[in-house]
């Protein structure tokens, strides 16, 4: 059997992770990452407060599997928290899980794996891998639609995945929390963290207002013609297709139709011009390695939480960019979003939202 990392955060799904391998005769090695805080925010942070520690801990000693801690701390800050802020600086709405998968899991973790000649790692994601005939690495999405996580691991390259092994995306949650229950773990009860980590349980704009306060410079609300309606209190404090709190008296109902960071301009408007049916995807990623050789049909999924949509896919230049056209106007395209492509079961690929 194989040597194995499993990356463990003290919720139910990694430790489950960590105890199918074991039971499958692997060496399993448990590894947890210590992220950036805000200082005196130690205890909030969702992914890896001292409670959460102590109970991957206890996980790891109820399987008799080694546990190391690693610092992250620089890295994260460096990267994710910066490409948040740089983000919303920017007028765009970012992802930063996404970052964190790529940068943090997918490299620093994983070459810590290796450096104690680990041949996989594995995370409690639900989603799932599969080699095709000629040795592609598919990655699929999970058993359980309802917690289905591959949007967020559309990043991961054939090399990446050759290295992956994800042991709870054949099940449903709740045979995941009855497995930690058989098993005996102590996170089985665990609750599942949604929040950004290290917003440690509030609104993102008071992390913006401590961290980079030149973000929220007010400005001017103005309609698509141009003509100036009121006044907003900082671009980020604003996503597209939100109605409440704009303060503007009117006798329809106006919705955030976009933002012109260049400008500091909120640009709103009625409910019939919300949406796009067309946008630009750049930086993407192809899961097979390569781009499509022509147009293709997709769904497509443009927000974590969002259904997926039907569009044609049409890659430009190297495939590094691709143009979608929507069967309908998708009603809260966000810039700084990423867009993901699927043919079924089976994750194409994706890419950041361009306009």
């Amino acid at each position: 059997m194989s040597k194995v990392v499993v990356a463990m955060s003290g919720g139910v799904d990694s430790s489950v992770a960590a105890a199918l391998l074991k039971q499958q005769g692997h060496d399993v090695i448990g590894m947890m990452l210590r992220l950036w805080s805000e200082p005196g925010k130690e205890d909030s942070n969702r992914c890896c407060t001292p409670d959460a520690m102590m109970l991957a801990r206890r996980v790891a000693a109820k399987l008799d599997i080694p546990f190391y801690a690693v610092d992250a701390k620089d890295i994260f800050r460096q990267t994710v928290v910066e490409y948040f802020l740089e983000g919303y600086a920017a007028g765009r709405t970012p992802n930063p899980c996404l970052v964190c998968n790529r940068v943090v899991r997918w490299e620093f973790l994983l070459q810590h794996a290796l450096d104690m000649d680990a041949e996989f790692m594995a995370t409690g994601h639900y989603v799932r891998r599969r080699t095709t005939d000629d040795g592609r690495i598919e990655l699929l999405r999970a058993v359980d639609r309802s917690k289905d996580q591959s949007y967020v691991l559309h990043v991961l390259t054939q090399d990446k995945l050759s290295r992956a092994l994800f042991p709870v995306g054949e099940y449903s949650k709740p045979e995941i929390r009855a497995l930690a229950r058989t098993f005996g773990l102590p996170a089985a009860h665990r609750a599942d963290s949604q929040d950004l980590c290290f917003l440690a349980g509030e609104d993102y704009r008071a992390f913006l207002q401590r961290h980079a306060p030149e973000i929220l410079r007010p400005g001017e609300i103005v309609n698509t013609a141009g003509k100036v309606l009121g006044r907003h209190t900082g671009l980020a404090n604003y996503t597209i297709g939100q109605r409440k709190g704009l303060g503007i008296a009117s006798p329809q109902p106006l919705y955030v139709l976009a933002k012109d960071a260049a400008a500091n301009t909120l640009i709103v408007g009625p409910a019939e011009k919300l949406g796009a049916q067309e946008c630009m995807v750049e930086a993407i990623n192809w899961i097979s390695g390569a781009p499509p050789s022509g147009p293709f049909r997709a769904e497509v999924k443009t927000r974590y939480t969002a259904r997926e949509v039907w569009g044609d896919v049409t890659p430009l230049e190297t495939g590094s960019r691709v143009q979608v056209r929507f069967d309908a106007p998708v009603r809260d395209l966000t810039p700084g979003q990423a867009a993901v492509f699927y043919d079924g079961e089976t994750v194409l690929g994706g890419g950041m939202i361009k306009n």
